[in-house]
């Protein structure tokens, strides 16, 4: 497995630099100027300054190869100390937002604590509801509880995320007033007050993204189960006297998780990056929600950045899975 590994991040190495350029030149060629909200009143000469900071009149590869130094070997250099002369140097400046004019990294963390807080908690919130639900489905088939559970993982996967948001702000604080309607980010919890307030105020979309995250799970694993539950080695174990509880847990269950393995590192990418539609309905102040008016705005710097990132911690996960089966399966070998 070891070399494995050494091989597919040999792969994911280019495959990481090539959708690096992609995603830099598609976001490069789109029309925006980090100047264009500037005053009229600046000079040319400050507003030329300024160009050759942001590294804006390089050629297009120039950007791209300082972009990626940027990147990974990220140095704390302020954006005014740069433009008045300080400490300057364009192959250590660090990328700054053109909407903000600060560091994109330091805009990133800011908010990423926010959207693990809600998109992280509702993810887990989400898996460990689907193993159970998935489990008893597959073992009674074509019970009243499989069949209640399918009627609702359908009804989790057909309604979308600004249907449901949206009504229950209307049931839950609207109507009976449990929870507050719109996510405070400046709340912090220094008591057992407010720590109940962040519970509160984070119960409705938890709420709507673990359903989307139970429904789907549930489903992949109830369908993994029923083909593992019918193989020759099941019988085996059940023939040998092993109690019902090991056959299924143990070795029915370490099969089924393959394509639920698959499913969940896929979609652990997506909690970096928020759940974007469901931080514009709560206004959580989150990864998803910086994207959104990153994008308004123009800001390709920022956008460049997140987009890349997610790219990244999707090939990562990937391979992570890869590794994972050979763990759960005892019959995948990759050496």
């Amino acid at each position: 497995m070891f070399n494995y590994a050494i091989r597919r991040l040999l792969i994911a190495a280019p495959t990481v630099l090539l959708i690096s350029l992609i995603i830099f030149s598609l976001l490069k060629l789109a029309p925006g100027d980090p100047l264009a909200d500037m005053p009229l009143t600046i000079p040319p000469e400050v507003r030329e300054k300024m160009r050759a900071v942001l590294g804006l009149d390089e050629p297009m590869l120039v950007q791209y190869l300082l972009w990626l130094k940027q990147f990974f070997f990220i140095e704390p250099i302020n954006i005014f100390d740069a433009l008045f002369g300080t400490h300057f140097s364009a192959g250590t400046l660090r990328i700054i937002s053109w909407q903000t004019r600060s560091p994109v990294f330091d805009l990133i963390a800011m908010r990423l604590l926010q959207t693990l807080w809600v998109v992280g908690l509702a993810y887990v919130v989400g898996v460990l509801i689907a193993l159970p639900i998935g489990i008893a489905s597959a073992y009674k088939p074509h019970s009243i509880f499989d069949q209640l559970g399918t009627f609702l993982a359908m009804v989790g996967l057909a309604v979308p995320s600004f249907f449901s948001g949206v009504l229950m702000i209307l049931v839950f604080a609207v109507y009976l007033g449990w929870f507050p309607s719109i996510y405070n980010t400046n709340l912090v919890v220094n008591s057992w007050s407010s720590f109940v307030e962040q519970l509160r105020q984070m119960a409705m979309p938890v709420m709507v993204l673990s359903v989307q995250t139970t429904a789907q799970i549930s489903r992949y694993l109830r369908s993994s189960m029923l083909e593992n539950l019918g193989q020759e080695y099941i019988r085996t174990a059940r023939a040998k006297g092993m109690g019902e509880m090991v056959v299924v847990l143990i070795h029915a269950l370490r099969n089924s998780m393959i394509p639920v393995v698959t499913i969940v590192a896929l979609g652990l990418p997506s909690v970096f990056g928020g759940a974007i539609v469901t931080e514009q309905i709560f206004k959580v102040n989150g990864i998803g929600q910086l994207m959104i008016s990153s994008i308004y705005a123009g800001d390709v710097p920022m956008v460049q950045t997140l987009a890349f990132i997610f790219a990244v911690l999707i090939v990562a996960f990937n391979l992570i899975a890869d590794l994972l089966y050979g763990v759960l399966d005892p019959r995948i070998r990759y050496d």
